[in-house]
């Protein structure tokens, strides 16, 4: 990959990249050993039951209305899950991953908290504790291990920041090219449906947006019905894999795609995000080529969204979400976690699906089975977390 000569910076483990494209970020860390870890946050709260629908739980299409999708097997259907329930159908490629045993599904994940402000959930995804740190857990868990021997000592980080999951006791030298900010479709949609009413400035605005490619009645895709820069993701995926695949590239690998904060017209403005997650994981596979094998890759989002429809197509801040595995390292072809069901009694505050997993517990399992790492930086990536113990049987052994 050609980069204008910088300045650089060196630093204990090396971080050996970030990447910015529009809607999504890519940064890089060095771990030791073969093994390669992803993580894939999802900025706005994915909306995990529209994601992997429960379509064998009674009620759910009187709970989900619209948003309740044709079963496994009819026109535009899920795609099964093992019976009970199904996976998005613009995400092919996971399925695939999870027929091969390379993929597994977590219903109601959450963290340890119980907020539905995006800033302060996503803040407390990235620092691992229990309250905001001014590093990131995947940061602190590999400050301890010494660089590989023969790894590049030096790093950079291109974009406009670093996720907070990334900060911390490794420093990164950092350039921002001219012109890499764009404001997320999420932002132009939520800015578009204040002003509908006005007008003067609804009119405008939604015909500025047309210009630029956003159709008027999803603000997620454009009139062919593909999101906006949809080989976005792919193209970062591609890059990471090709640079995680070199002997002496980055083991461990963190990435950020926007899009998921889906208050109205849900099933049209979320087809997009996910067709660019099915396929930016399908690219990293590509790129990782037989070191595939030894790759496990972690989806989180901030929090799930509630249950019932609300009335405008869409669905708000909620609690328990959905996590995604995938990996040649994996043991998947399952659903995992603690399904908690989605009964009046059952539902967390009589709104939300009630959090049975503690997406720490995935972290760290994965830090301990997947990357090795030694029991005191587990410990120091999620401090004050024992309650959350690390989840086993999530890779091969």
């Amino acid at each position: 990959m050609h980069l204008p000569d910088l300045r650089r910076r060196s630093f204990l483990l090396g971080l050996g990249a970030a990447i910015t494209l529009p809607r999504a970020r890519v940064a890089f860390a060095q771990a030791p050993g073969e093994a390669r870890l992803a993580i894939v946050l999802l900025r706005g709260g994915l909306d995990g039951l529209f994601a992997v629908q429960p379509y064998g739980e009674a009620g759910f299409g009187e709970l989900r209305g619209a948003l309740a999708l044709p079963e496994p097997g009819q026109e535009n259907g899920l795609l099964d899950l093992g019976g009970r329930f199904g996976l998005h159908p613009r995400m092919p490629q996971l399925h695939a991953m999870y027929a091969a045993n390379e993929a597994m599904v977590i219903h109601a994940v959450a963290g340890n908290w119980r907020t539905r402000s995006h800033f302060d959930a996503q803040d407390l995804l990235e620092s691992g504790a229990d309250q905001r740190l001014a590093s990131g857990w995947l940061n602190r868990a590999l400050s301890a291990v010494p660089a590989r021997p023969g790894a590049q000592p030096n790093g950079l980080a291109v974009g406009t920041d670093l996720p907070l999951l990334m900060r911390g006791p490794t420093h990164v030298g950092t350039y921002a090219p001219r012109g890499a900010g764009r404001p997320s479709p999420d932002l132009m949609a939520r800015i578009a449906a204040l002003n509908e009413h006005d007008p003067i400035t609804g009119p405008a605005i939604a015909e500025g947006l047309s210009a630029r490619g956003y159709a008027a009645t999803t603000l997620g895709e454009d009139a062919g019905g593909r999101p906006p820069a949809r080989d976005a993701f792919r193209t970062l995926a591609l890059a990471a894999g090709r640079l995680m695949a070199q002997a002496d590239g980055p083991r461990v690998a963190a990435f950020e795609l926007t899009g998921w904060d889906t208050h109205a017209q849900q099933v049209n403005r979320l087809n997009g995000p996910l067709s660019q997650l099915d396929d930016g994981l399908g690219g990293l596979k590509e790129a990782l080529g037989q070191h595939w094998r030894r790759t496990a890759v972690l989806v989180v989002t901030e929090f799930g969204r509630t249950v019932r429809i609300n009335g405008t197509g869409g669905t708000d801040h909620g609690t328990g979400g959905v996590a995604f595995l995938a990996g040649g390292a994996v043991a998947g072809g399952r659903v995992g976690g603690d399904w908690p069901g989605l009964s009046e009694r059952a539902l967390f505050q009589n709104r939300d699906l009630a959090p049975t997993t503690d997406f720490r517990s995935l972290a760290k399992g994965l830090l301990r089975d997947h990357l090795k790492l030694p029991a005191q930086a587990v410990a120091r990536a999620f401090p004050g977390s024992d309650a959350a113990s690390p989840a086993s049987g999530l890779v091969r052994a």
